[in-house]
């Protein structure tokens, strides 16, 4: 078989601009790259820079790079509009605003976690995650994607499993526009995919069309032991999923042609360069 070069990079800051982020991707030999849209700890709308997202958009399509907008951590697909009208507005104003610097910038959409919900009724809070998508994409018509981020667990028993992603994707309005991204270490720390050991992720996956969904995957090593639920990223090859783990991971046929996203601490040299390389060593050697 002859070893294709995977696509892969790294979280990269915007503080140079967003084409400041695709100069930094390329001048490390990443073929993607992940940013935060504006301020990852705020919901504010931000009245983004156009002529730097087109530019961007051009870098990265002159040289083959894929990138993807990570949404701010206050973003909760699960918040209750009667229970707190104010911020599902807030969450939907966000996540539209982000949906447009994604498109402007050329990137494939905009990751979002599952969603916590913690009153007595989980039904309430799959309701609420179907309402929060559909009003987000109401009227979208950008290529950007709405990307659900399976969880590890940590907060709460949502977005575990792939069952879970799957409904949610097949019960909005508008599925076509919604898409997947896989956290390797939330997976692990879930049990819903269990590195080395495992011989049921990739079967359910295909049985339950998760993989028809799959934009991106974030490439992450865990800390702790599978089944932990704790959110604890290690550098890839150096945690408890280790080489052998995504070994069984990435050989699969499905996530060939994935963009896959770093998202540990960086290397001495302040890059992804030594992890990139690294997992290009072990697709070169698989093949």
């Amino acid at each position: 078989m002859t070893a294709k070069k995977p696509i892969v990079g790294g979280h990269l800051s915007i503080r140079s601009g967003y084409a400041g982020a695709a100069q930094i991707a390329i001048s490390s030999g990443a073929g993607a790259f992940q940013y935060f849209p504006k301020n990852p700890r705020s919901l504010s709308v931000k009245d983004f820079d156009r002529q730097d997202a087109e530019r961007c958009r051009t870098l990265c399509e002159q040289h083959g790079i894929r990138s993807v907008a990570h949404t701010p951590y206050p973003s909760n697909l699960a918040v209750d509009l009667h229970a707190a009208p104010d911020q599902f507005a807030r969450t939907v104003h966000s996540l539209r605003n982000d949906l447009e610097i994604a498109e402007a910038c050329g990137s494939m959409g905009i990751i979002v976690h599952f969603g916590t919900f913690k009153t007595e009724n989980p039904l309430q809070g799959y309701q609420n995650i179907i309402q929060c998508i559909n009003k987000v994409l109401s009227g979208w018509e950008g290529k950007a994607k709405l990307l659900i981020e399976n969880q590890a667990g940590d907060h709460g028993d949502m977005g575990m499993t792939l069952e879970e992603l799957v409904q949610i994707r097949k019960l909005c309005q508008s599925p076509e526009r919604i898409g997947f991204c896989l956290d390797t270490c939330h997976a692990f720390a879930s049990g819903m995919w269990v590195g080395e050991a495992d011989n049921i992720f990739a079967r359910k996956a295909a049985e339950l069309d998760y993989w028809s969904g799959l934009t991106v995957i974030h490439l992450n090593d865990s800390k702790y032991p599978a089944h932990s639920r704790k959110d604890r990223h290690a550098r890839v090859g150096s945690g408890y999923i280790g080489e052998r783990g995504f070994r069984k991971l990435l050989q699969l046929d499905q996530v060939r042609g994935i963009p896959w996203i770093f998202e540990s601490e960086k290397g001495e040299d302040g890059t992804y360069r030594e992890d990139m390389e690294r997992v290009r060593r072990w697709v070169k050697a698989w093949c």
